[in-house]
């Protein structure tokens, strides 16, 4: 069985990030997500929310969802993970994620990094750009799945209702 893993804070996920995620389900047999909890970073929601966000918006039976806060290539050694699947925006992101696949590797060989482009519709998508948007009263509709929308529009703006 080939194992891969779609690692990421995703606070909150958006339709970027499900779009890697499940073309990444696609090509393997089984796709954990895994949901960073450094405890040292300012999320909006707290690990366990995104996990629950993740879980309700995923519609592949091969999609698991977890979270670790240890290094990412202990937790896919664990688990047996032959890829670490990794979605670009543009070539900003490459920098950053191409040293993370080296120290990945080195630490890891039996682990492959996998890049996946994100669809030309996704290319400016962020999680942080979803919750500037929001916070400033903005529609985030086509940013975010349906059936998270008021999850994140009540965490960036209250209880207010933006239909």
């Amino acid at each position: 069985m080939k194992i891969a893993i779609c690692p990421g804070s995703f606070d909150p996920v958006t339709l970027g990030h499900l779009d890697i995620i499940e073309r990444t389900a696609d090509i393997f047999d089984e796709v954990i997500v895994l949901v960073a909890s450094n405890r040292s970073k300012n999320t909006s929601f707290t690990t366990e929310e995104r996990m629950e966000l993740i879980k309700r918006c995923v519609k592949s039976d091969n999609i698991k969802v977890d979270t670790d806060d240890g290094l990412l290539v202990d937790y896919a050694r664990k688990k047996g993970a032959v890829a670490i699947v990794k979605g670009l925006r543009a070539m900003s992101d490459f920098d950053y994620e191409f040293q993370q696949a080296l120290t990945n590797k080195s630490l890891y060989p039996e682990c492959e990094t996998v890049f996946l482009t994100a669809r030309g519709e996704n290319m400016f998508l962020s999680s942080s750009m979803v919750k500037e948007v929001c916070s400033l009263g903005g529609d985030i509709s086509s940013f975010v799945p349906e059936k998270i929308k008021e999850d994140i529009y009540k965490r960036c703006k209250g209880d207010k209702n933006y239909d």
